[in-house]
């Protein structure tokens, strides 16, 4: 397997006059292995993932929580016994106990119940499936971007407060596809008029457009993330059915990069949210100012997640003092979620994800007369998931 990018709190810096050394000893870095994808349609997600979460340890000096870290990377390619690989790779062959950066559910139901057997501790900036968040709960498993039907139920609600009563929906036939659907239906109080699967690889969608014509629905719920989504939408407008049917998306399905991809198709698009580039805070500011000097492009919402994952990871690093080998002192630490999210108000639940914020965002032209995601209201509050209560720790 091919190392990516290595990002080595090891440099001159690190052993200059504000150093690591006590006494004749330097600090060794913490090892953060992360497993992302980076190839494939999926490929940007990991990338803005990894370019979020080195952003972080940038501004840190080298540093999370004050704790130099070295993280090493490296692409699963959606490949779960890929991944699975590489973790092996990471806690036997490099030492490193702490692993972070999977995108997809179906790598990560590879790959964290190994990690987590092994006496790893494992992070997730992004997939948060619904069978980890329950009963198979874990202490050293933690989610900071979202549990995955949480995120769907949000779209659900702003359909509800949009008005809509009869709703035609469609993810891949994958864990979190699985999820995405069973999440907007927990909280849509409308119609079902059509319920379809598609696949993880699927490039063609003429089917499926047939199936939305045919079911004459208020609007269209689907998931498709990354270059998945940007084909949908496409195909979609080519259909002609962006002017006949509105959507109602959840934030993998409308990005910024979707957005730049598809241009005016975008426009009008409904999505939610926990995080937008517009959010008013000090915290957020400084992210999307420092990402698009660095990287010269607008973060997305994984871009945010593995910034926001970073810096969780500092926290706790922080309050365990740079210790990961006492994964209890660790947990201890992680669990008070003190750092400054860009999304605004955070917490973790019982079952260690998020507890936070949702909101309706839409695409509407800007003042330059480009698209932009531009944030609308609040559509949940101090929101958790449907399986915290499953979780037993």
């Amino acid at each position: 397997m091919r190392r990516l990018a290595s990002v080595a709190a090891v440099a001159a810096l690190a052993f200059g006059a504000a150093g690591w050394a006590t006494g004749a000893a330097a600090q060794q870095p913490v090892k953060i292995g992360m497993i992302t994808t980076l190839s494939g349609p999926g490929g940007y997600l990991g990338a803005d993932v990894r370019d979020g979460f080195q952003l972080a340890v940038e501004m840190g000096g080298g540093k999370l929580g004050g704790t130099p870290v070295q993280v090493i990377v490296e692409d699963d390619g959606l490949k779960p016994g890929q991944g699975k690989q590489i973790a092996e790779k990471y806690m036997k062959g490099e030492g490193a106990k702490l692993l972070t950066g999977i995108i997809f559910s179906n790598v990560a139901g590879a790959v964290v119940p190994d990690v987590l057997d092994g006496g790893g501790i494992y992070v997730s900036p992004n997939a948060g499936p619904s069978n980890f968040a329950g009963k198979e709960c874990h202490q050293n498993y933690y989610v900071v971007s979202w549990q995955n039907d949480s995120l769907h139920e949000s779209a659900g609600q702003a359909a509800n407060e949009l008005g809509y009563k009869k709703a035609f929906i469609l993810a891949p036939n994958y864990q979190a596809g699985k999820d995405a659907l069973t999440g907007f239906k927990r909280l849509f109080k409308g119609e079902i008029a059509g319920e379809v699967y598609t696949k993880l690889d699927q490039t063609d969608f003429a089917a499926e457009m047939a199936q939305i014509r045919a079911a004459k629905p208020d609007f269209v719920f689907q998931f498709h993330p990354g270059g998945l989504g940007i084909t949908f939408l496409k195909q979609y407008q080519q259909a002609g059915l962006l002017n006949q049917i509105p959507m109602v998306l959840a934030a993998p399905s409308m990005d910024w990069t979707t957005m730049e991809a598809v241009g005016d198709a975008a426009l009008g698009v409904n999505v939610t949210s926990h995080w937008n580039v517009d959010f008013d805070n000090p915290a957020n500011k400084a992210f999307v100012d420092a990402f698009r000097k660095k990287y010269g492009r607008t973060p997305t919402y994984y871009a945010s997640q593995g910034y926001d994952t970073a810096q969780a990871i500092g926290a706790a690093l922080k309050g365990a003092g740079g210790d990961v080998s006492d994964a209890a002192k660790f947990r201890q630490a992680m669990m008070k979620a003190d750092f400054a999210s860009v999304r605004g108000p955070f917490k973790f639940g019982a079952n260690q994800h998020p507890v936070q914020d949702w909101y309706l965002l839409k695409v509407d032209r800007a003042g330059d007369g480009k698209p932009a995601i531009q944030t609308v209201k609040k559509v949940l509050s101090n929101h958790g998931d449907a399986y915290a209560v499953q979780c037993k720790l």
